[in-house]
């Protein structure tokens, strides 16, 4: 299954315009999350006695809390990027050690970048920020690279994989906006003209190798060296004092609760192998099976922005 996007840039007057299709901007809210039933009243009550007896609750998202706002993931069914195409994520290895591959992932997030950086927070992300608000949410660790429960005003955060808001310099370790970047890519390729098909879930989109062989790379202003988003690619690891932190955070937590996660990936799998040694309570709230699903005294396969602003957290 392709999807035709429709990103045209084309430049008029100095300045760079993205013509972003309806369905890619509101009408793609729901197109990215797999079918799933309404509330269930005593699931419902019993995730609000979940949250009404955790005193310093941390929350774990994924992916799955940000289909709601227009990004795809990738494992969900039927609608992830593996369930619609045979097209895998960027490998680390592969970024740092090719000139051409990162030539052709910036190409691609160049043009993905405008719609990227416009997705807001849905109603998960705002209840959970309310909750930190009121004292309810002790600490929140996303596997996220998309800012958004940023853009809904959590503080108390930890973004396990990075920020496609940041990038960084392979070399010195600069590290700049991904805005400042789009501005001098736009310097650089002033009359570089694509249209793109389909979208990929951490800001790109995709691109034939004919499209990008003209795109110039822009480096480190600091350096020249090359740059990379600030963030986990797959194949690469967690820093380990990010890890330790997270830990700590889980160790000091009476109770843990996913949010939107499969949690396949080891990065934030090990989290919950933390709290069953340290006897936590463990809820799930995600549509579809987990890793965890044996673990948890509770699981919910709903959306989240459905069911997470039902929930009092007082």
């Amino acid at each position: 299954m392709r999807m035709n996007f429709g990103l045209p840039l084309r430049m008029a007057k100095g300045c760079w315009i993205v013509n972003v299709s309806r369905q890619c901007s509101h009408g793609s809210i729901g197109l990215f999350v797999p079918p799933s039933p309404p509330p269930d009243p005593e699931k419902v009550k019993e995730l609000q006695r979940f949250i009404t007896l955790s005193k310093r609750l941390l929350v774990m998202t994924g992916a799955g809390i940000s289909t709601e706002s227009g990004i795809p993931d990738y494992r969900s069914e039927k609608v992830g990027l593996y369930a619609r195409t045979d097209r895998r994520p960027i490998q680390h290895r592969d970024f740092v050690q090719s000139a051409l591959i990162r030539q052709r992932y910036w190409a691609r997030n160049f043009v993905g970048w405008p719609q990227f950086s416009s997705h807001q927070p849905n109603p998960a992300h705002w209840a959970l920020s309310n909750w930190e608000r009121l004292g309810k949410l002790y600490w929140l660790v996303t596997q996220n690279v998309d800012a958004l429960h940023s853009k809904a005003g959590s503080q108390r955060l930890t973004e396990l994989h990075g920020c496609m808001h940041r990038v960084l310099c392979l070399d010195c370790g600069e590290q700049t906006l991904r805005g400042e970047l789009q501005e001098r890519f736009e310097v650089l390729n002033p009359t570089w003209s694509v249209e793109a098909h389909g979208l990929a879930p951490d800001g790109d989109v995709f691109l034939t190798d004919e499209q990008v062989q003209s795109f110039q790379v822009a480096s480190c202003t600091r350096c020249g060296g090359p740059l990379k988003p600030d963030v986990v690619f797959f194949g690469d690891t967690v820093n380990p004092d990010k890890v330790d932190f997270v830990h700590r955070r889980v160790k000091e937590a009476d109770s843990l609760l996913v949010v939107g996660s499969s949690l396949q990936v080891y990065s934030g799998y090990r989290f919950i192998l933390t709290a069953r040694e340290k006897k936590l309570p463990i809820a799930i709230l995600n549509i579809g099976p987990t890793r965890s699903d044996k673990l948890a005294c509770l699981k919910v396969d709903t959306r989240c922005g459905e069911l997470l602003p039902l929930i009092d957290p007082h």
